[in-house]
């Protein structure tokens, strides 16, 4: 193994993986240029090898999310020659792997791992996040629960305050004539 694809840094990688339609993907360009090869190359080894790359592994952007990508990321460059003719395609995790395949270069193959890693560590990120979102969700339910019993041990004080502080009930005393035999 050469030095070369060991300077290729997972979380640079990882910085190109975007989430599209629910799945984390990376742009064909990136792709390409981490595999050392000209895009328009990936996408003819691509369009040759078809059968390998279902809908789960590739897919073509539309027109709006590579108009959203390219302001987010300003992908596009000024000049002659810079702009695309074709939507781009995007690759799931497993298209990337199977792109190195069948470019068929030593780069590929071993650039293909540090693409792996960085997929695998964008998805022990997203688990991080999800158990640190479940136990932020118990946390509340529990802060809920104890402000309801402090909010109701709070009106059951106030009760009893108002309670003392309202005047005693005077007794009336009968009009007229009132024998002991009454009182």
């Amino acid at each position: 193994m050469n030095s070369e694809p060991a300077t290729v840094a997972v979380d640079a990688i990882a910085g190109r993986i975007v989430t599209l339609r629910g799945q984390r993907v990376i742009l064909d360009a990136d792709l390409a240029t981490l595999y050392g090869v000209e895009t328009k190359r990936l996408n003819e080894q691509v369009r040759r090898n078809s059968e390998r790359f279902p809908g789960d592994f590739m897919f073509a952007l539309e027109q709006d999310e590579w108009e959203a990508l390219r302001s987010q990321f300003a992908t596009l460059k000024t000049g002659r020659g810079q702009h695309r003719k074709y939507l781009p395609y995007v690759f799931t995790e497993h298209g990337a792997i199977m792109a190195a395949t069948v470019l068929n270069s030593p780069r590929a193959v071993e650039v293909s791992i540090f693409v792996v890693r960085a997929f695998v560590q964008l998805r022990e990120l997203l688990a991080g996040h999800k158990e640190l979102a479940k136990r932020l969700d118990e946390l509340e339910a529990r802060i809920e629960r104890k402000l309801m019993t402090h909010d109701q041990a709070i009106a059951g004080i106030l009760d009893a305050i108002r309670q003392l502080m309202a005047p005693p009930p005077t007794k009336k005393r009968p009009i007229g004539f009132v024998t002991g035999e009454k009182k």
